[in-house]
């Protein structure tokens, strides 16, 4: 299903909230949506793992990095994992690697740019809690609709 984030704002202006911030797209997917499942880490991947190695039908991971540049959290193994557990998408709050292979897979991922370098592993994160990232809250298990315009959220599904 194509998603139109601009026709979304313009039908439903008083039911969703805007994530301000520039984010490039990666993969071939140009658009998704779905249920959100929200994770906090700081140059630690570890649970990004976790999660995709579970269903990821009708769901989108949001993952709040800090905004850190100085790490990937995702990369092309990540990316696959995504793929075989049915993942809609993956917006970071931070960067990933390997866009080169990532941008020849059929995966959605929105995130602030790129880094080679790998995080640490300590095993630490925070799964399914309020996200706040640059001003906007997000909640585990709202909708969330993003494509090449930007990323929106509601708390009713609006498609």
């Amino acid at each position: 299903m194509q998603i139109i984030t601009a026709d979304l704002c313009d039908q439903y202006a008083d039911q969703i909230d805007y994530l301000q911030l520039d984010l490039i797209d990666f993969g071939t997917k140009e658009s998704f949506s779905g249920r959100t499942v929200t994770l906090k880490v700081y140059e630690d991947n570890s649970y990004v793992r976790k999660l995709l190695e579970e269903n990821g039908k009708g769901k989108v991971l949001i993952i709040d990095g800090g905004g850190s540049k100085r790490c990937a959290l995702v990369g092309d193994n990540l990316a696959q994992l995504a793929i075989d557990n049915q993942w809609e998408g993956i917006i970071v709050y931070g960067c990933i690697r390997d866009s080169k292979e990532i941008n020849t897979m059929p995966v959605g991922i929105k995130a602030m740019g790129t880094c080679p370098l790998k995080s640490i592993k300590r095993n630490v994160g925070i799964v399914k809690e309020q996200l706040i990232i640059e001003g906007t809250k997000i909640n585990d298990d709202q909708y969330v609709y993003a494509d090449s315009d930007g990323v929106i959220f509601s708390k009713d599904q609006l498609i």
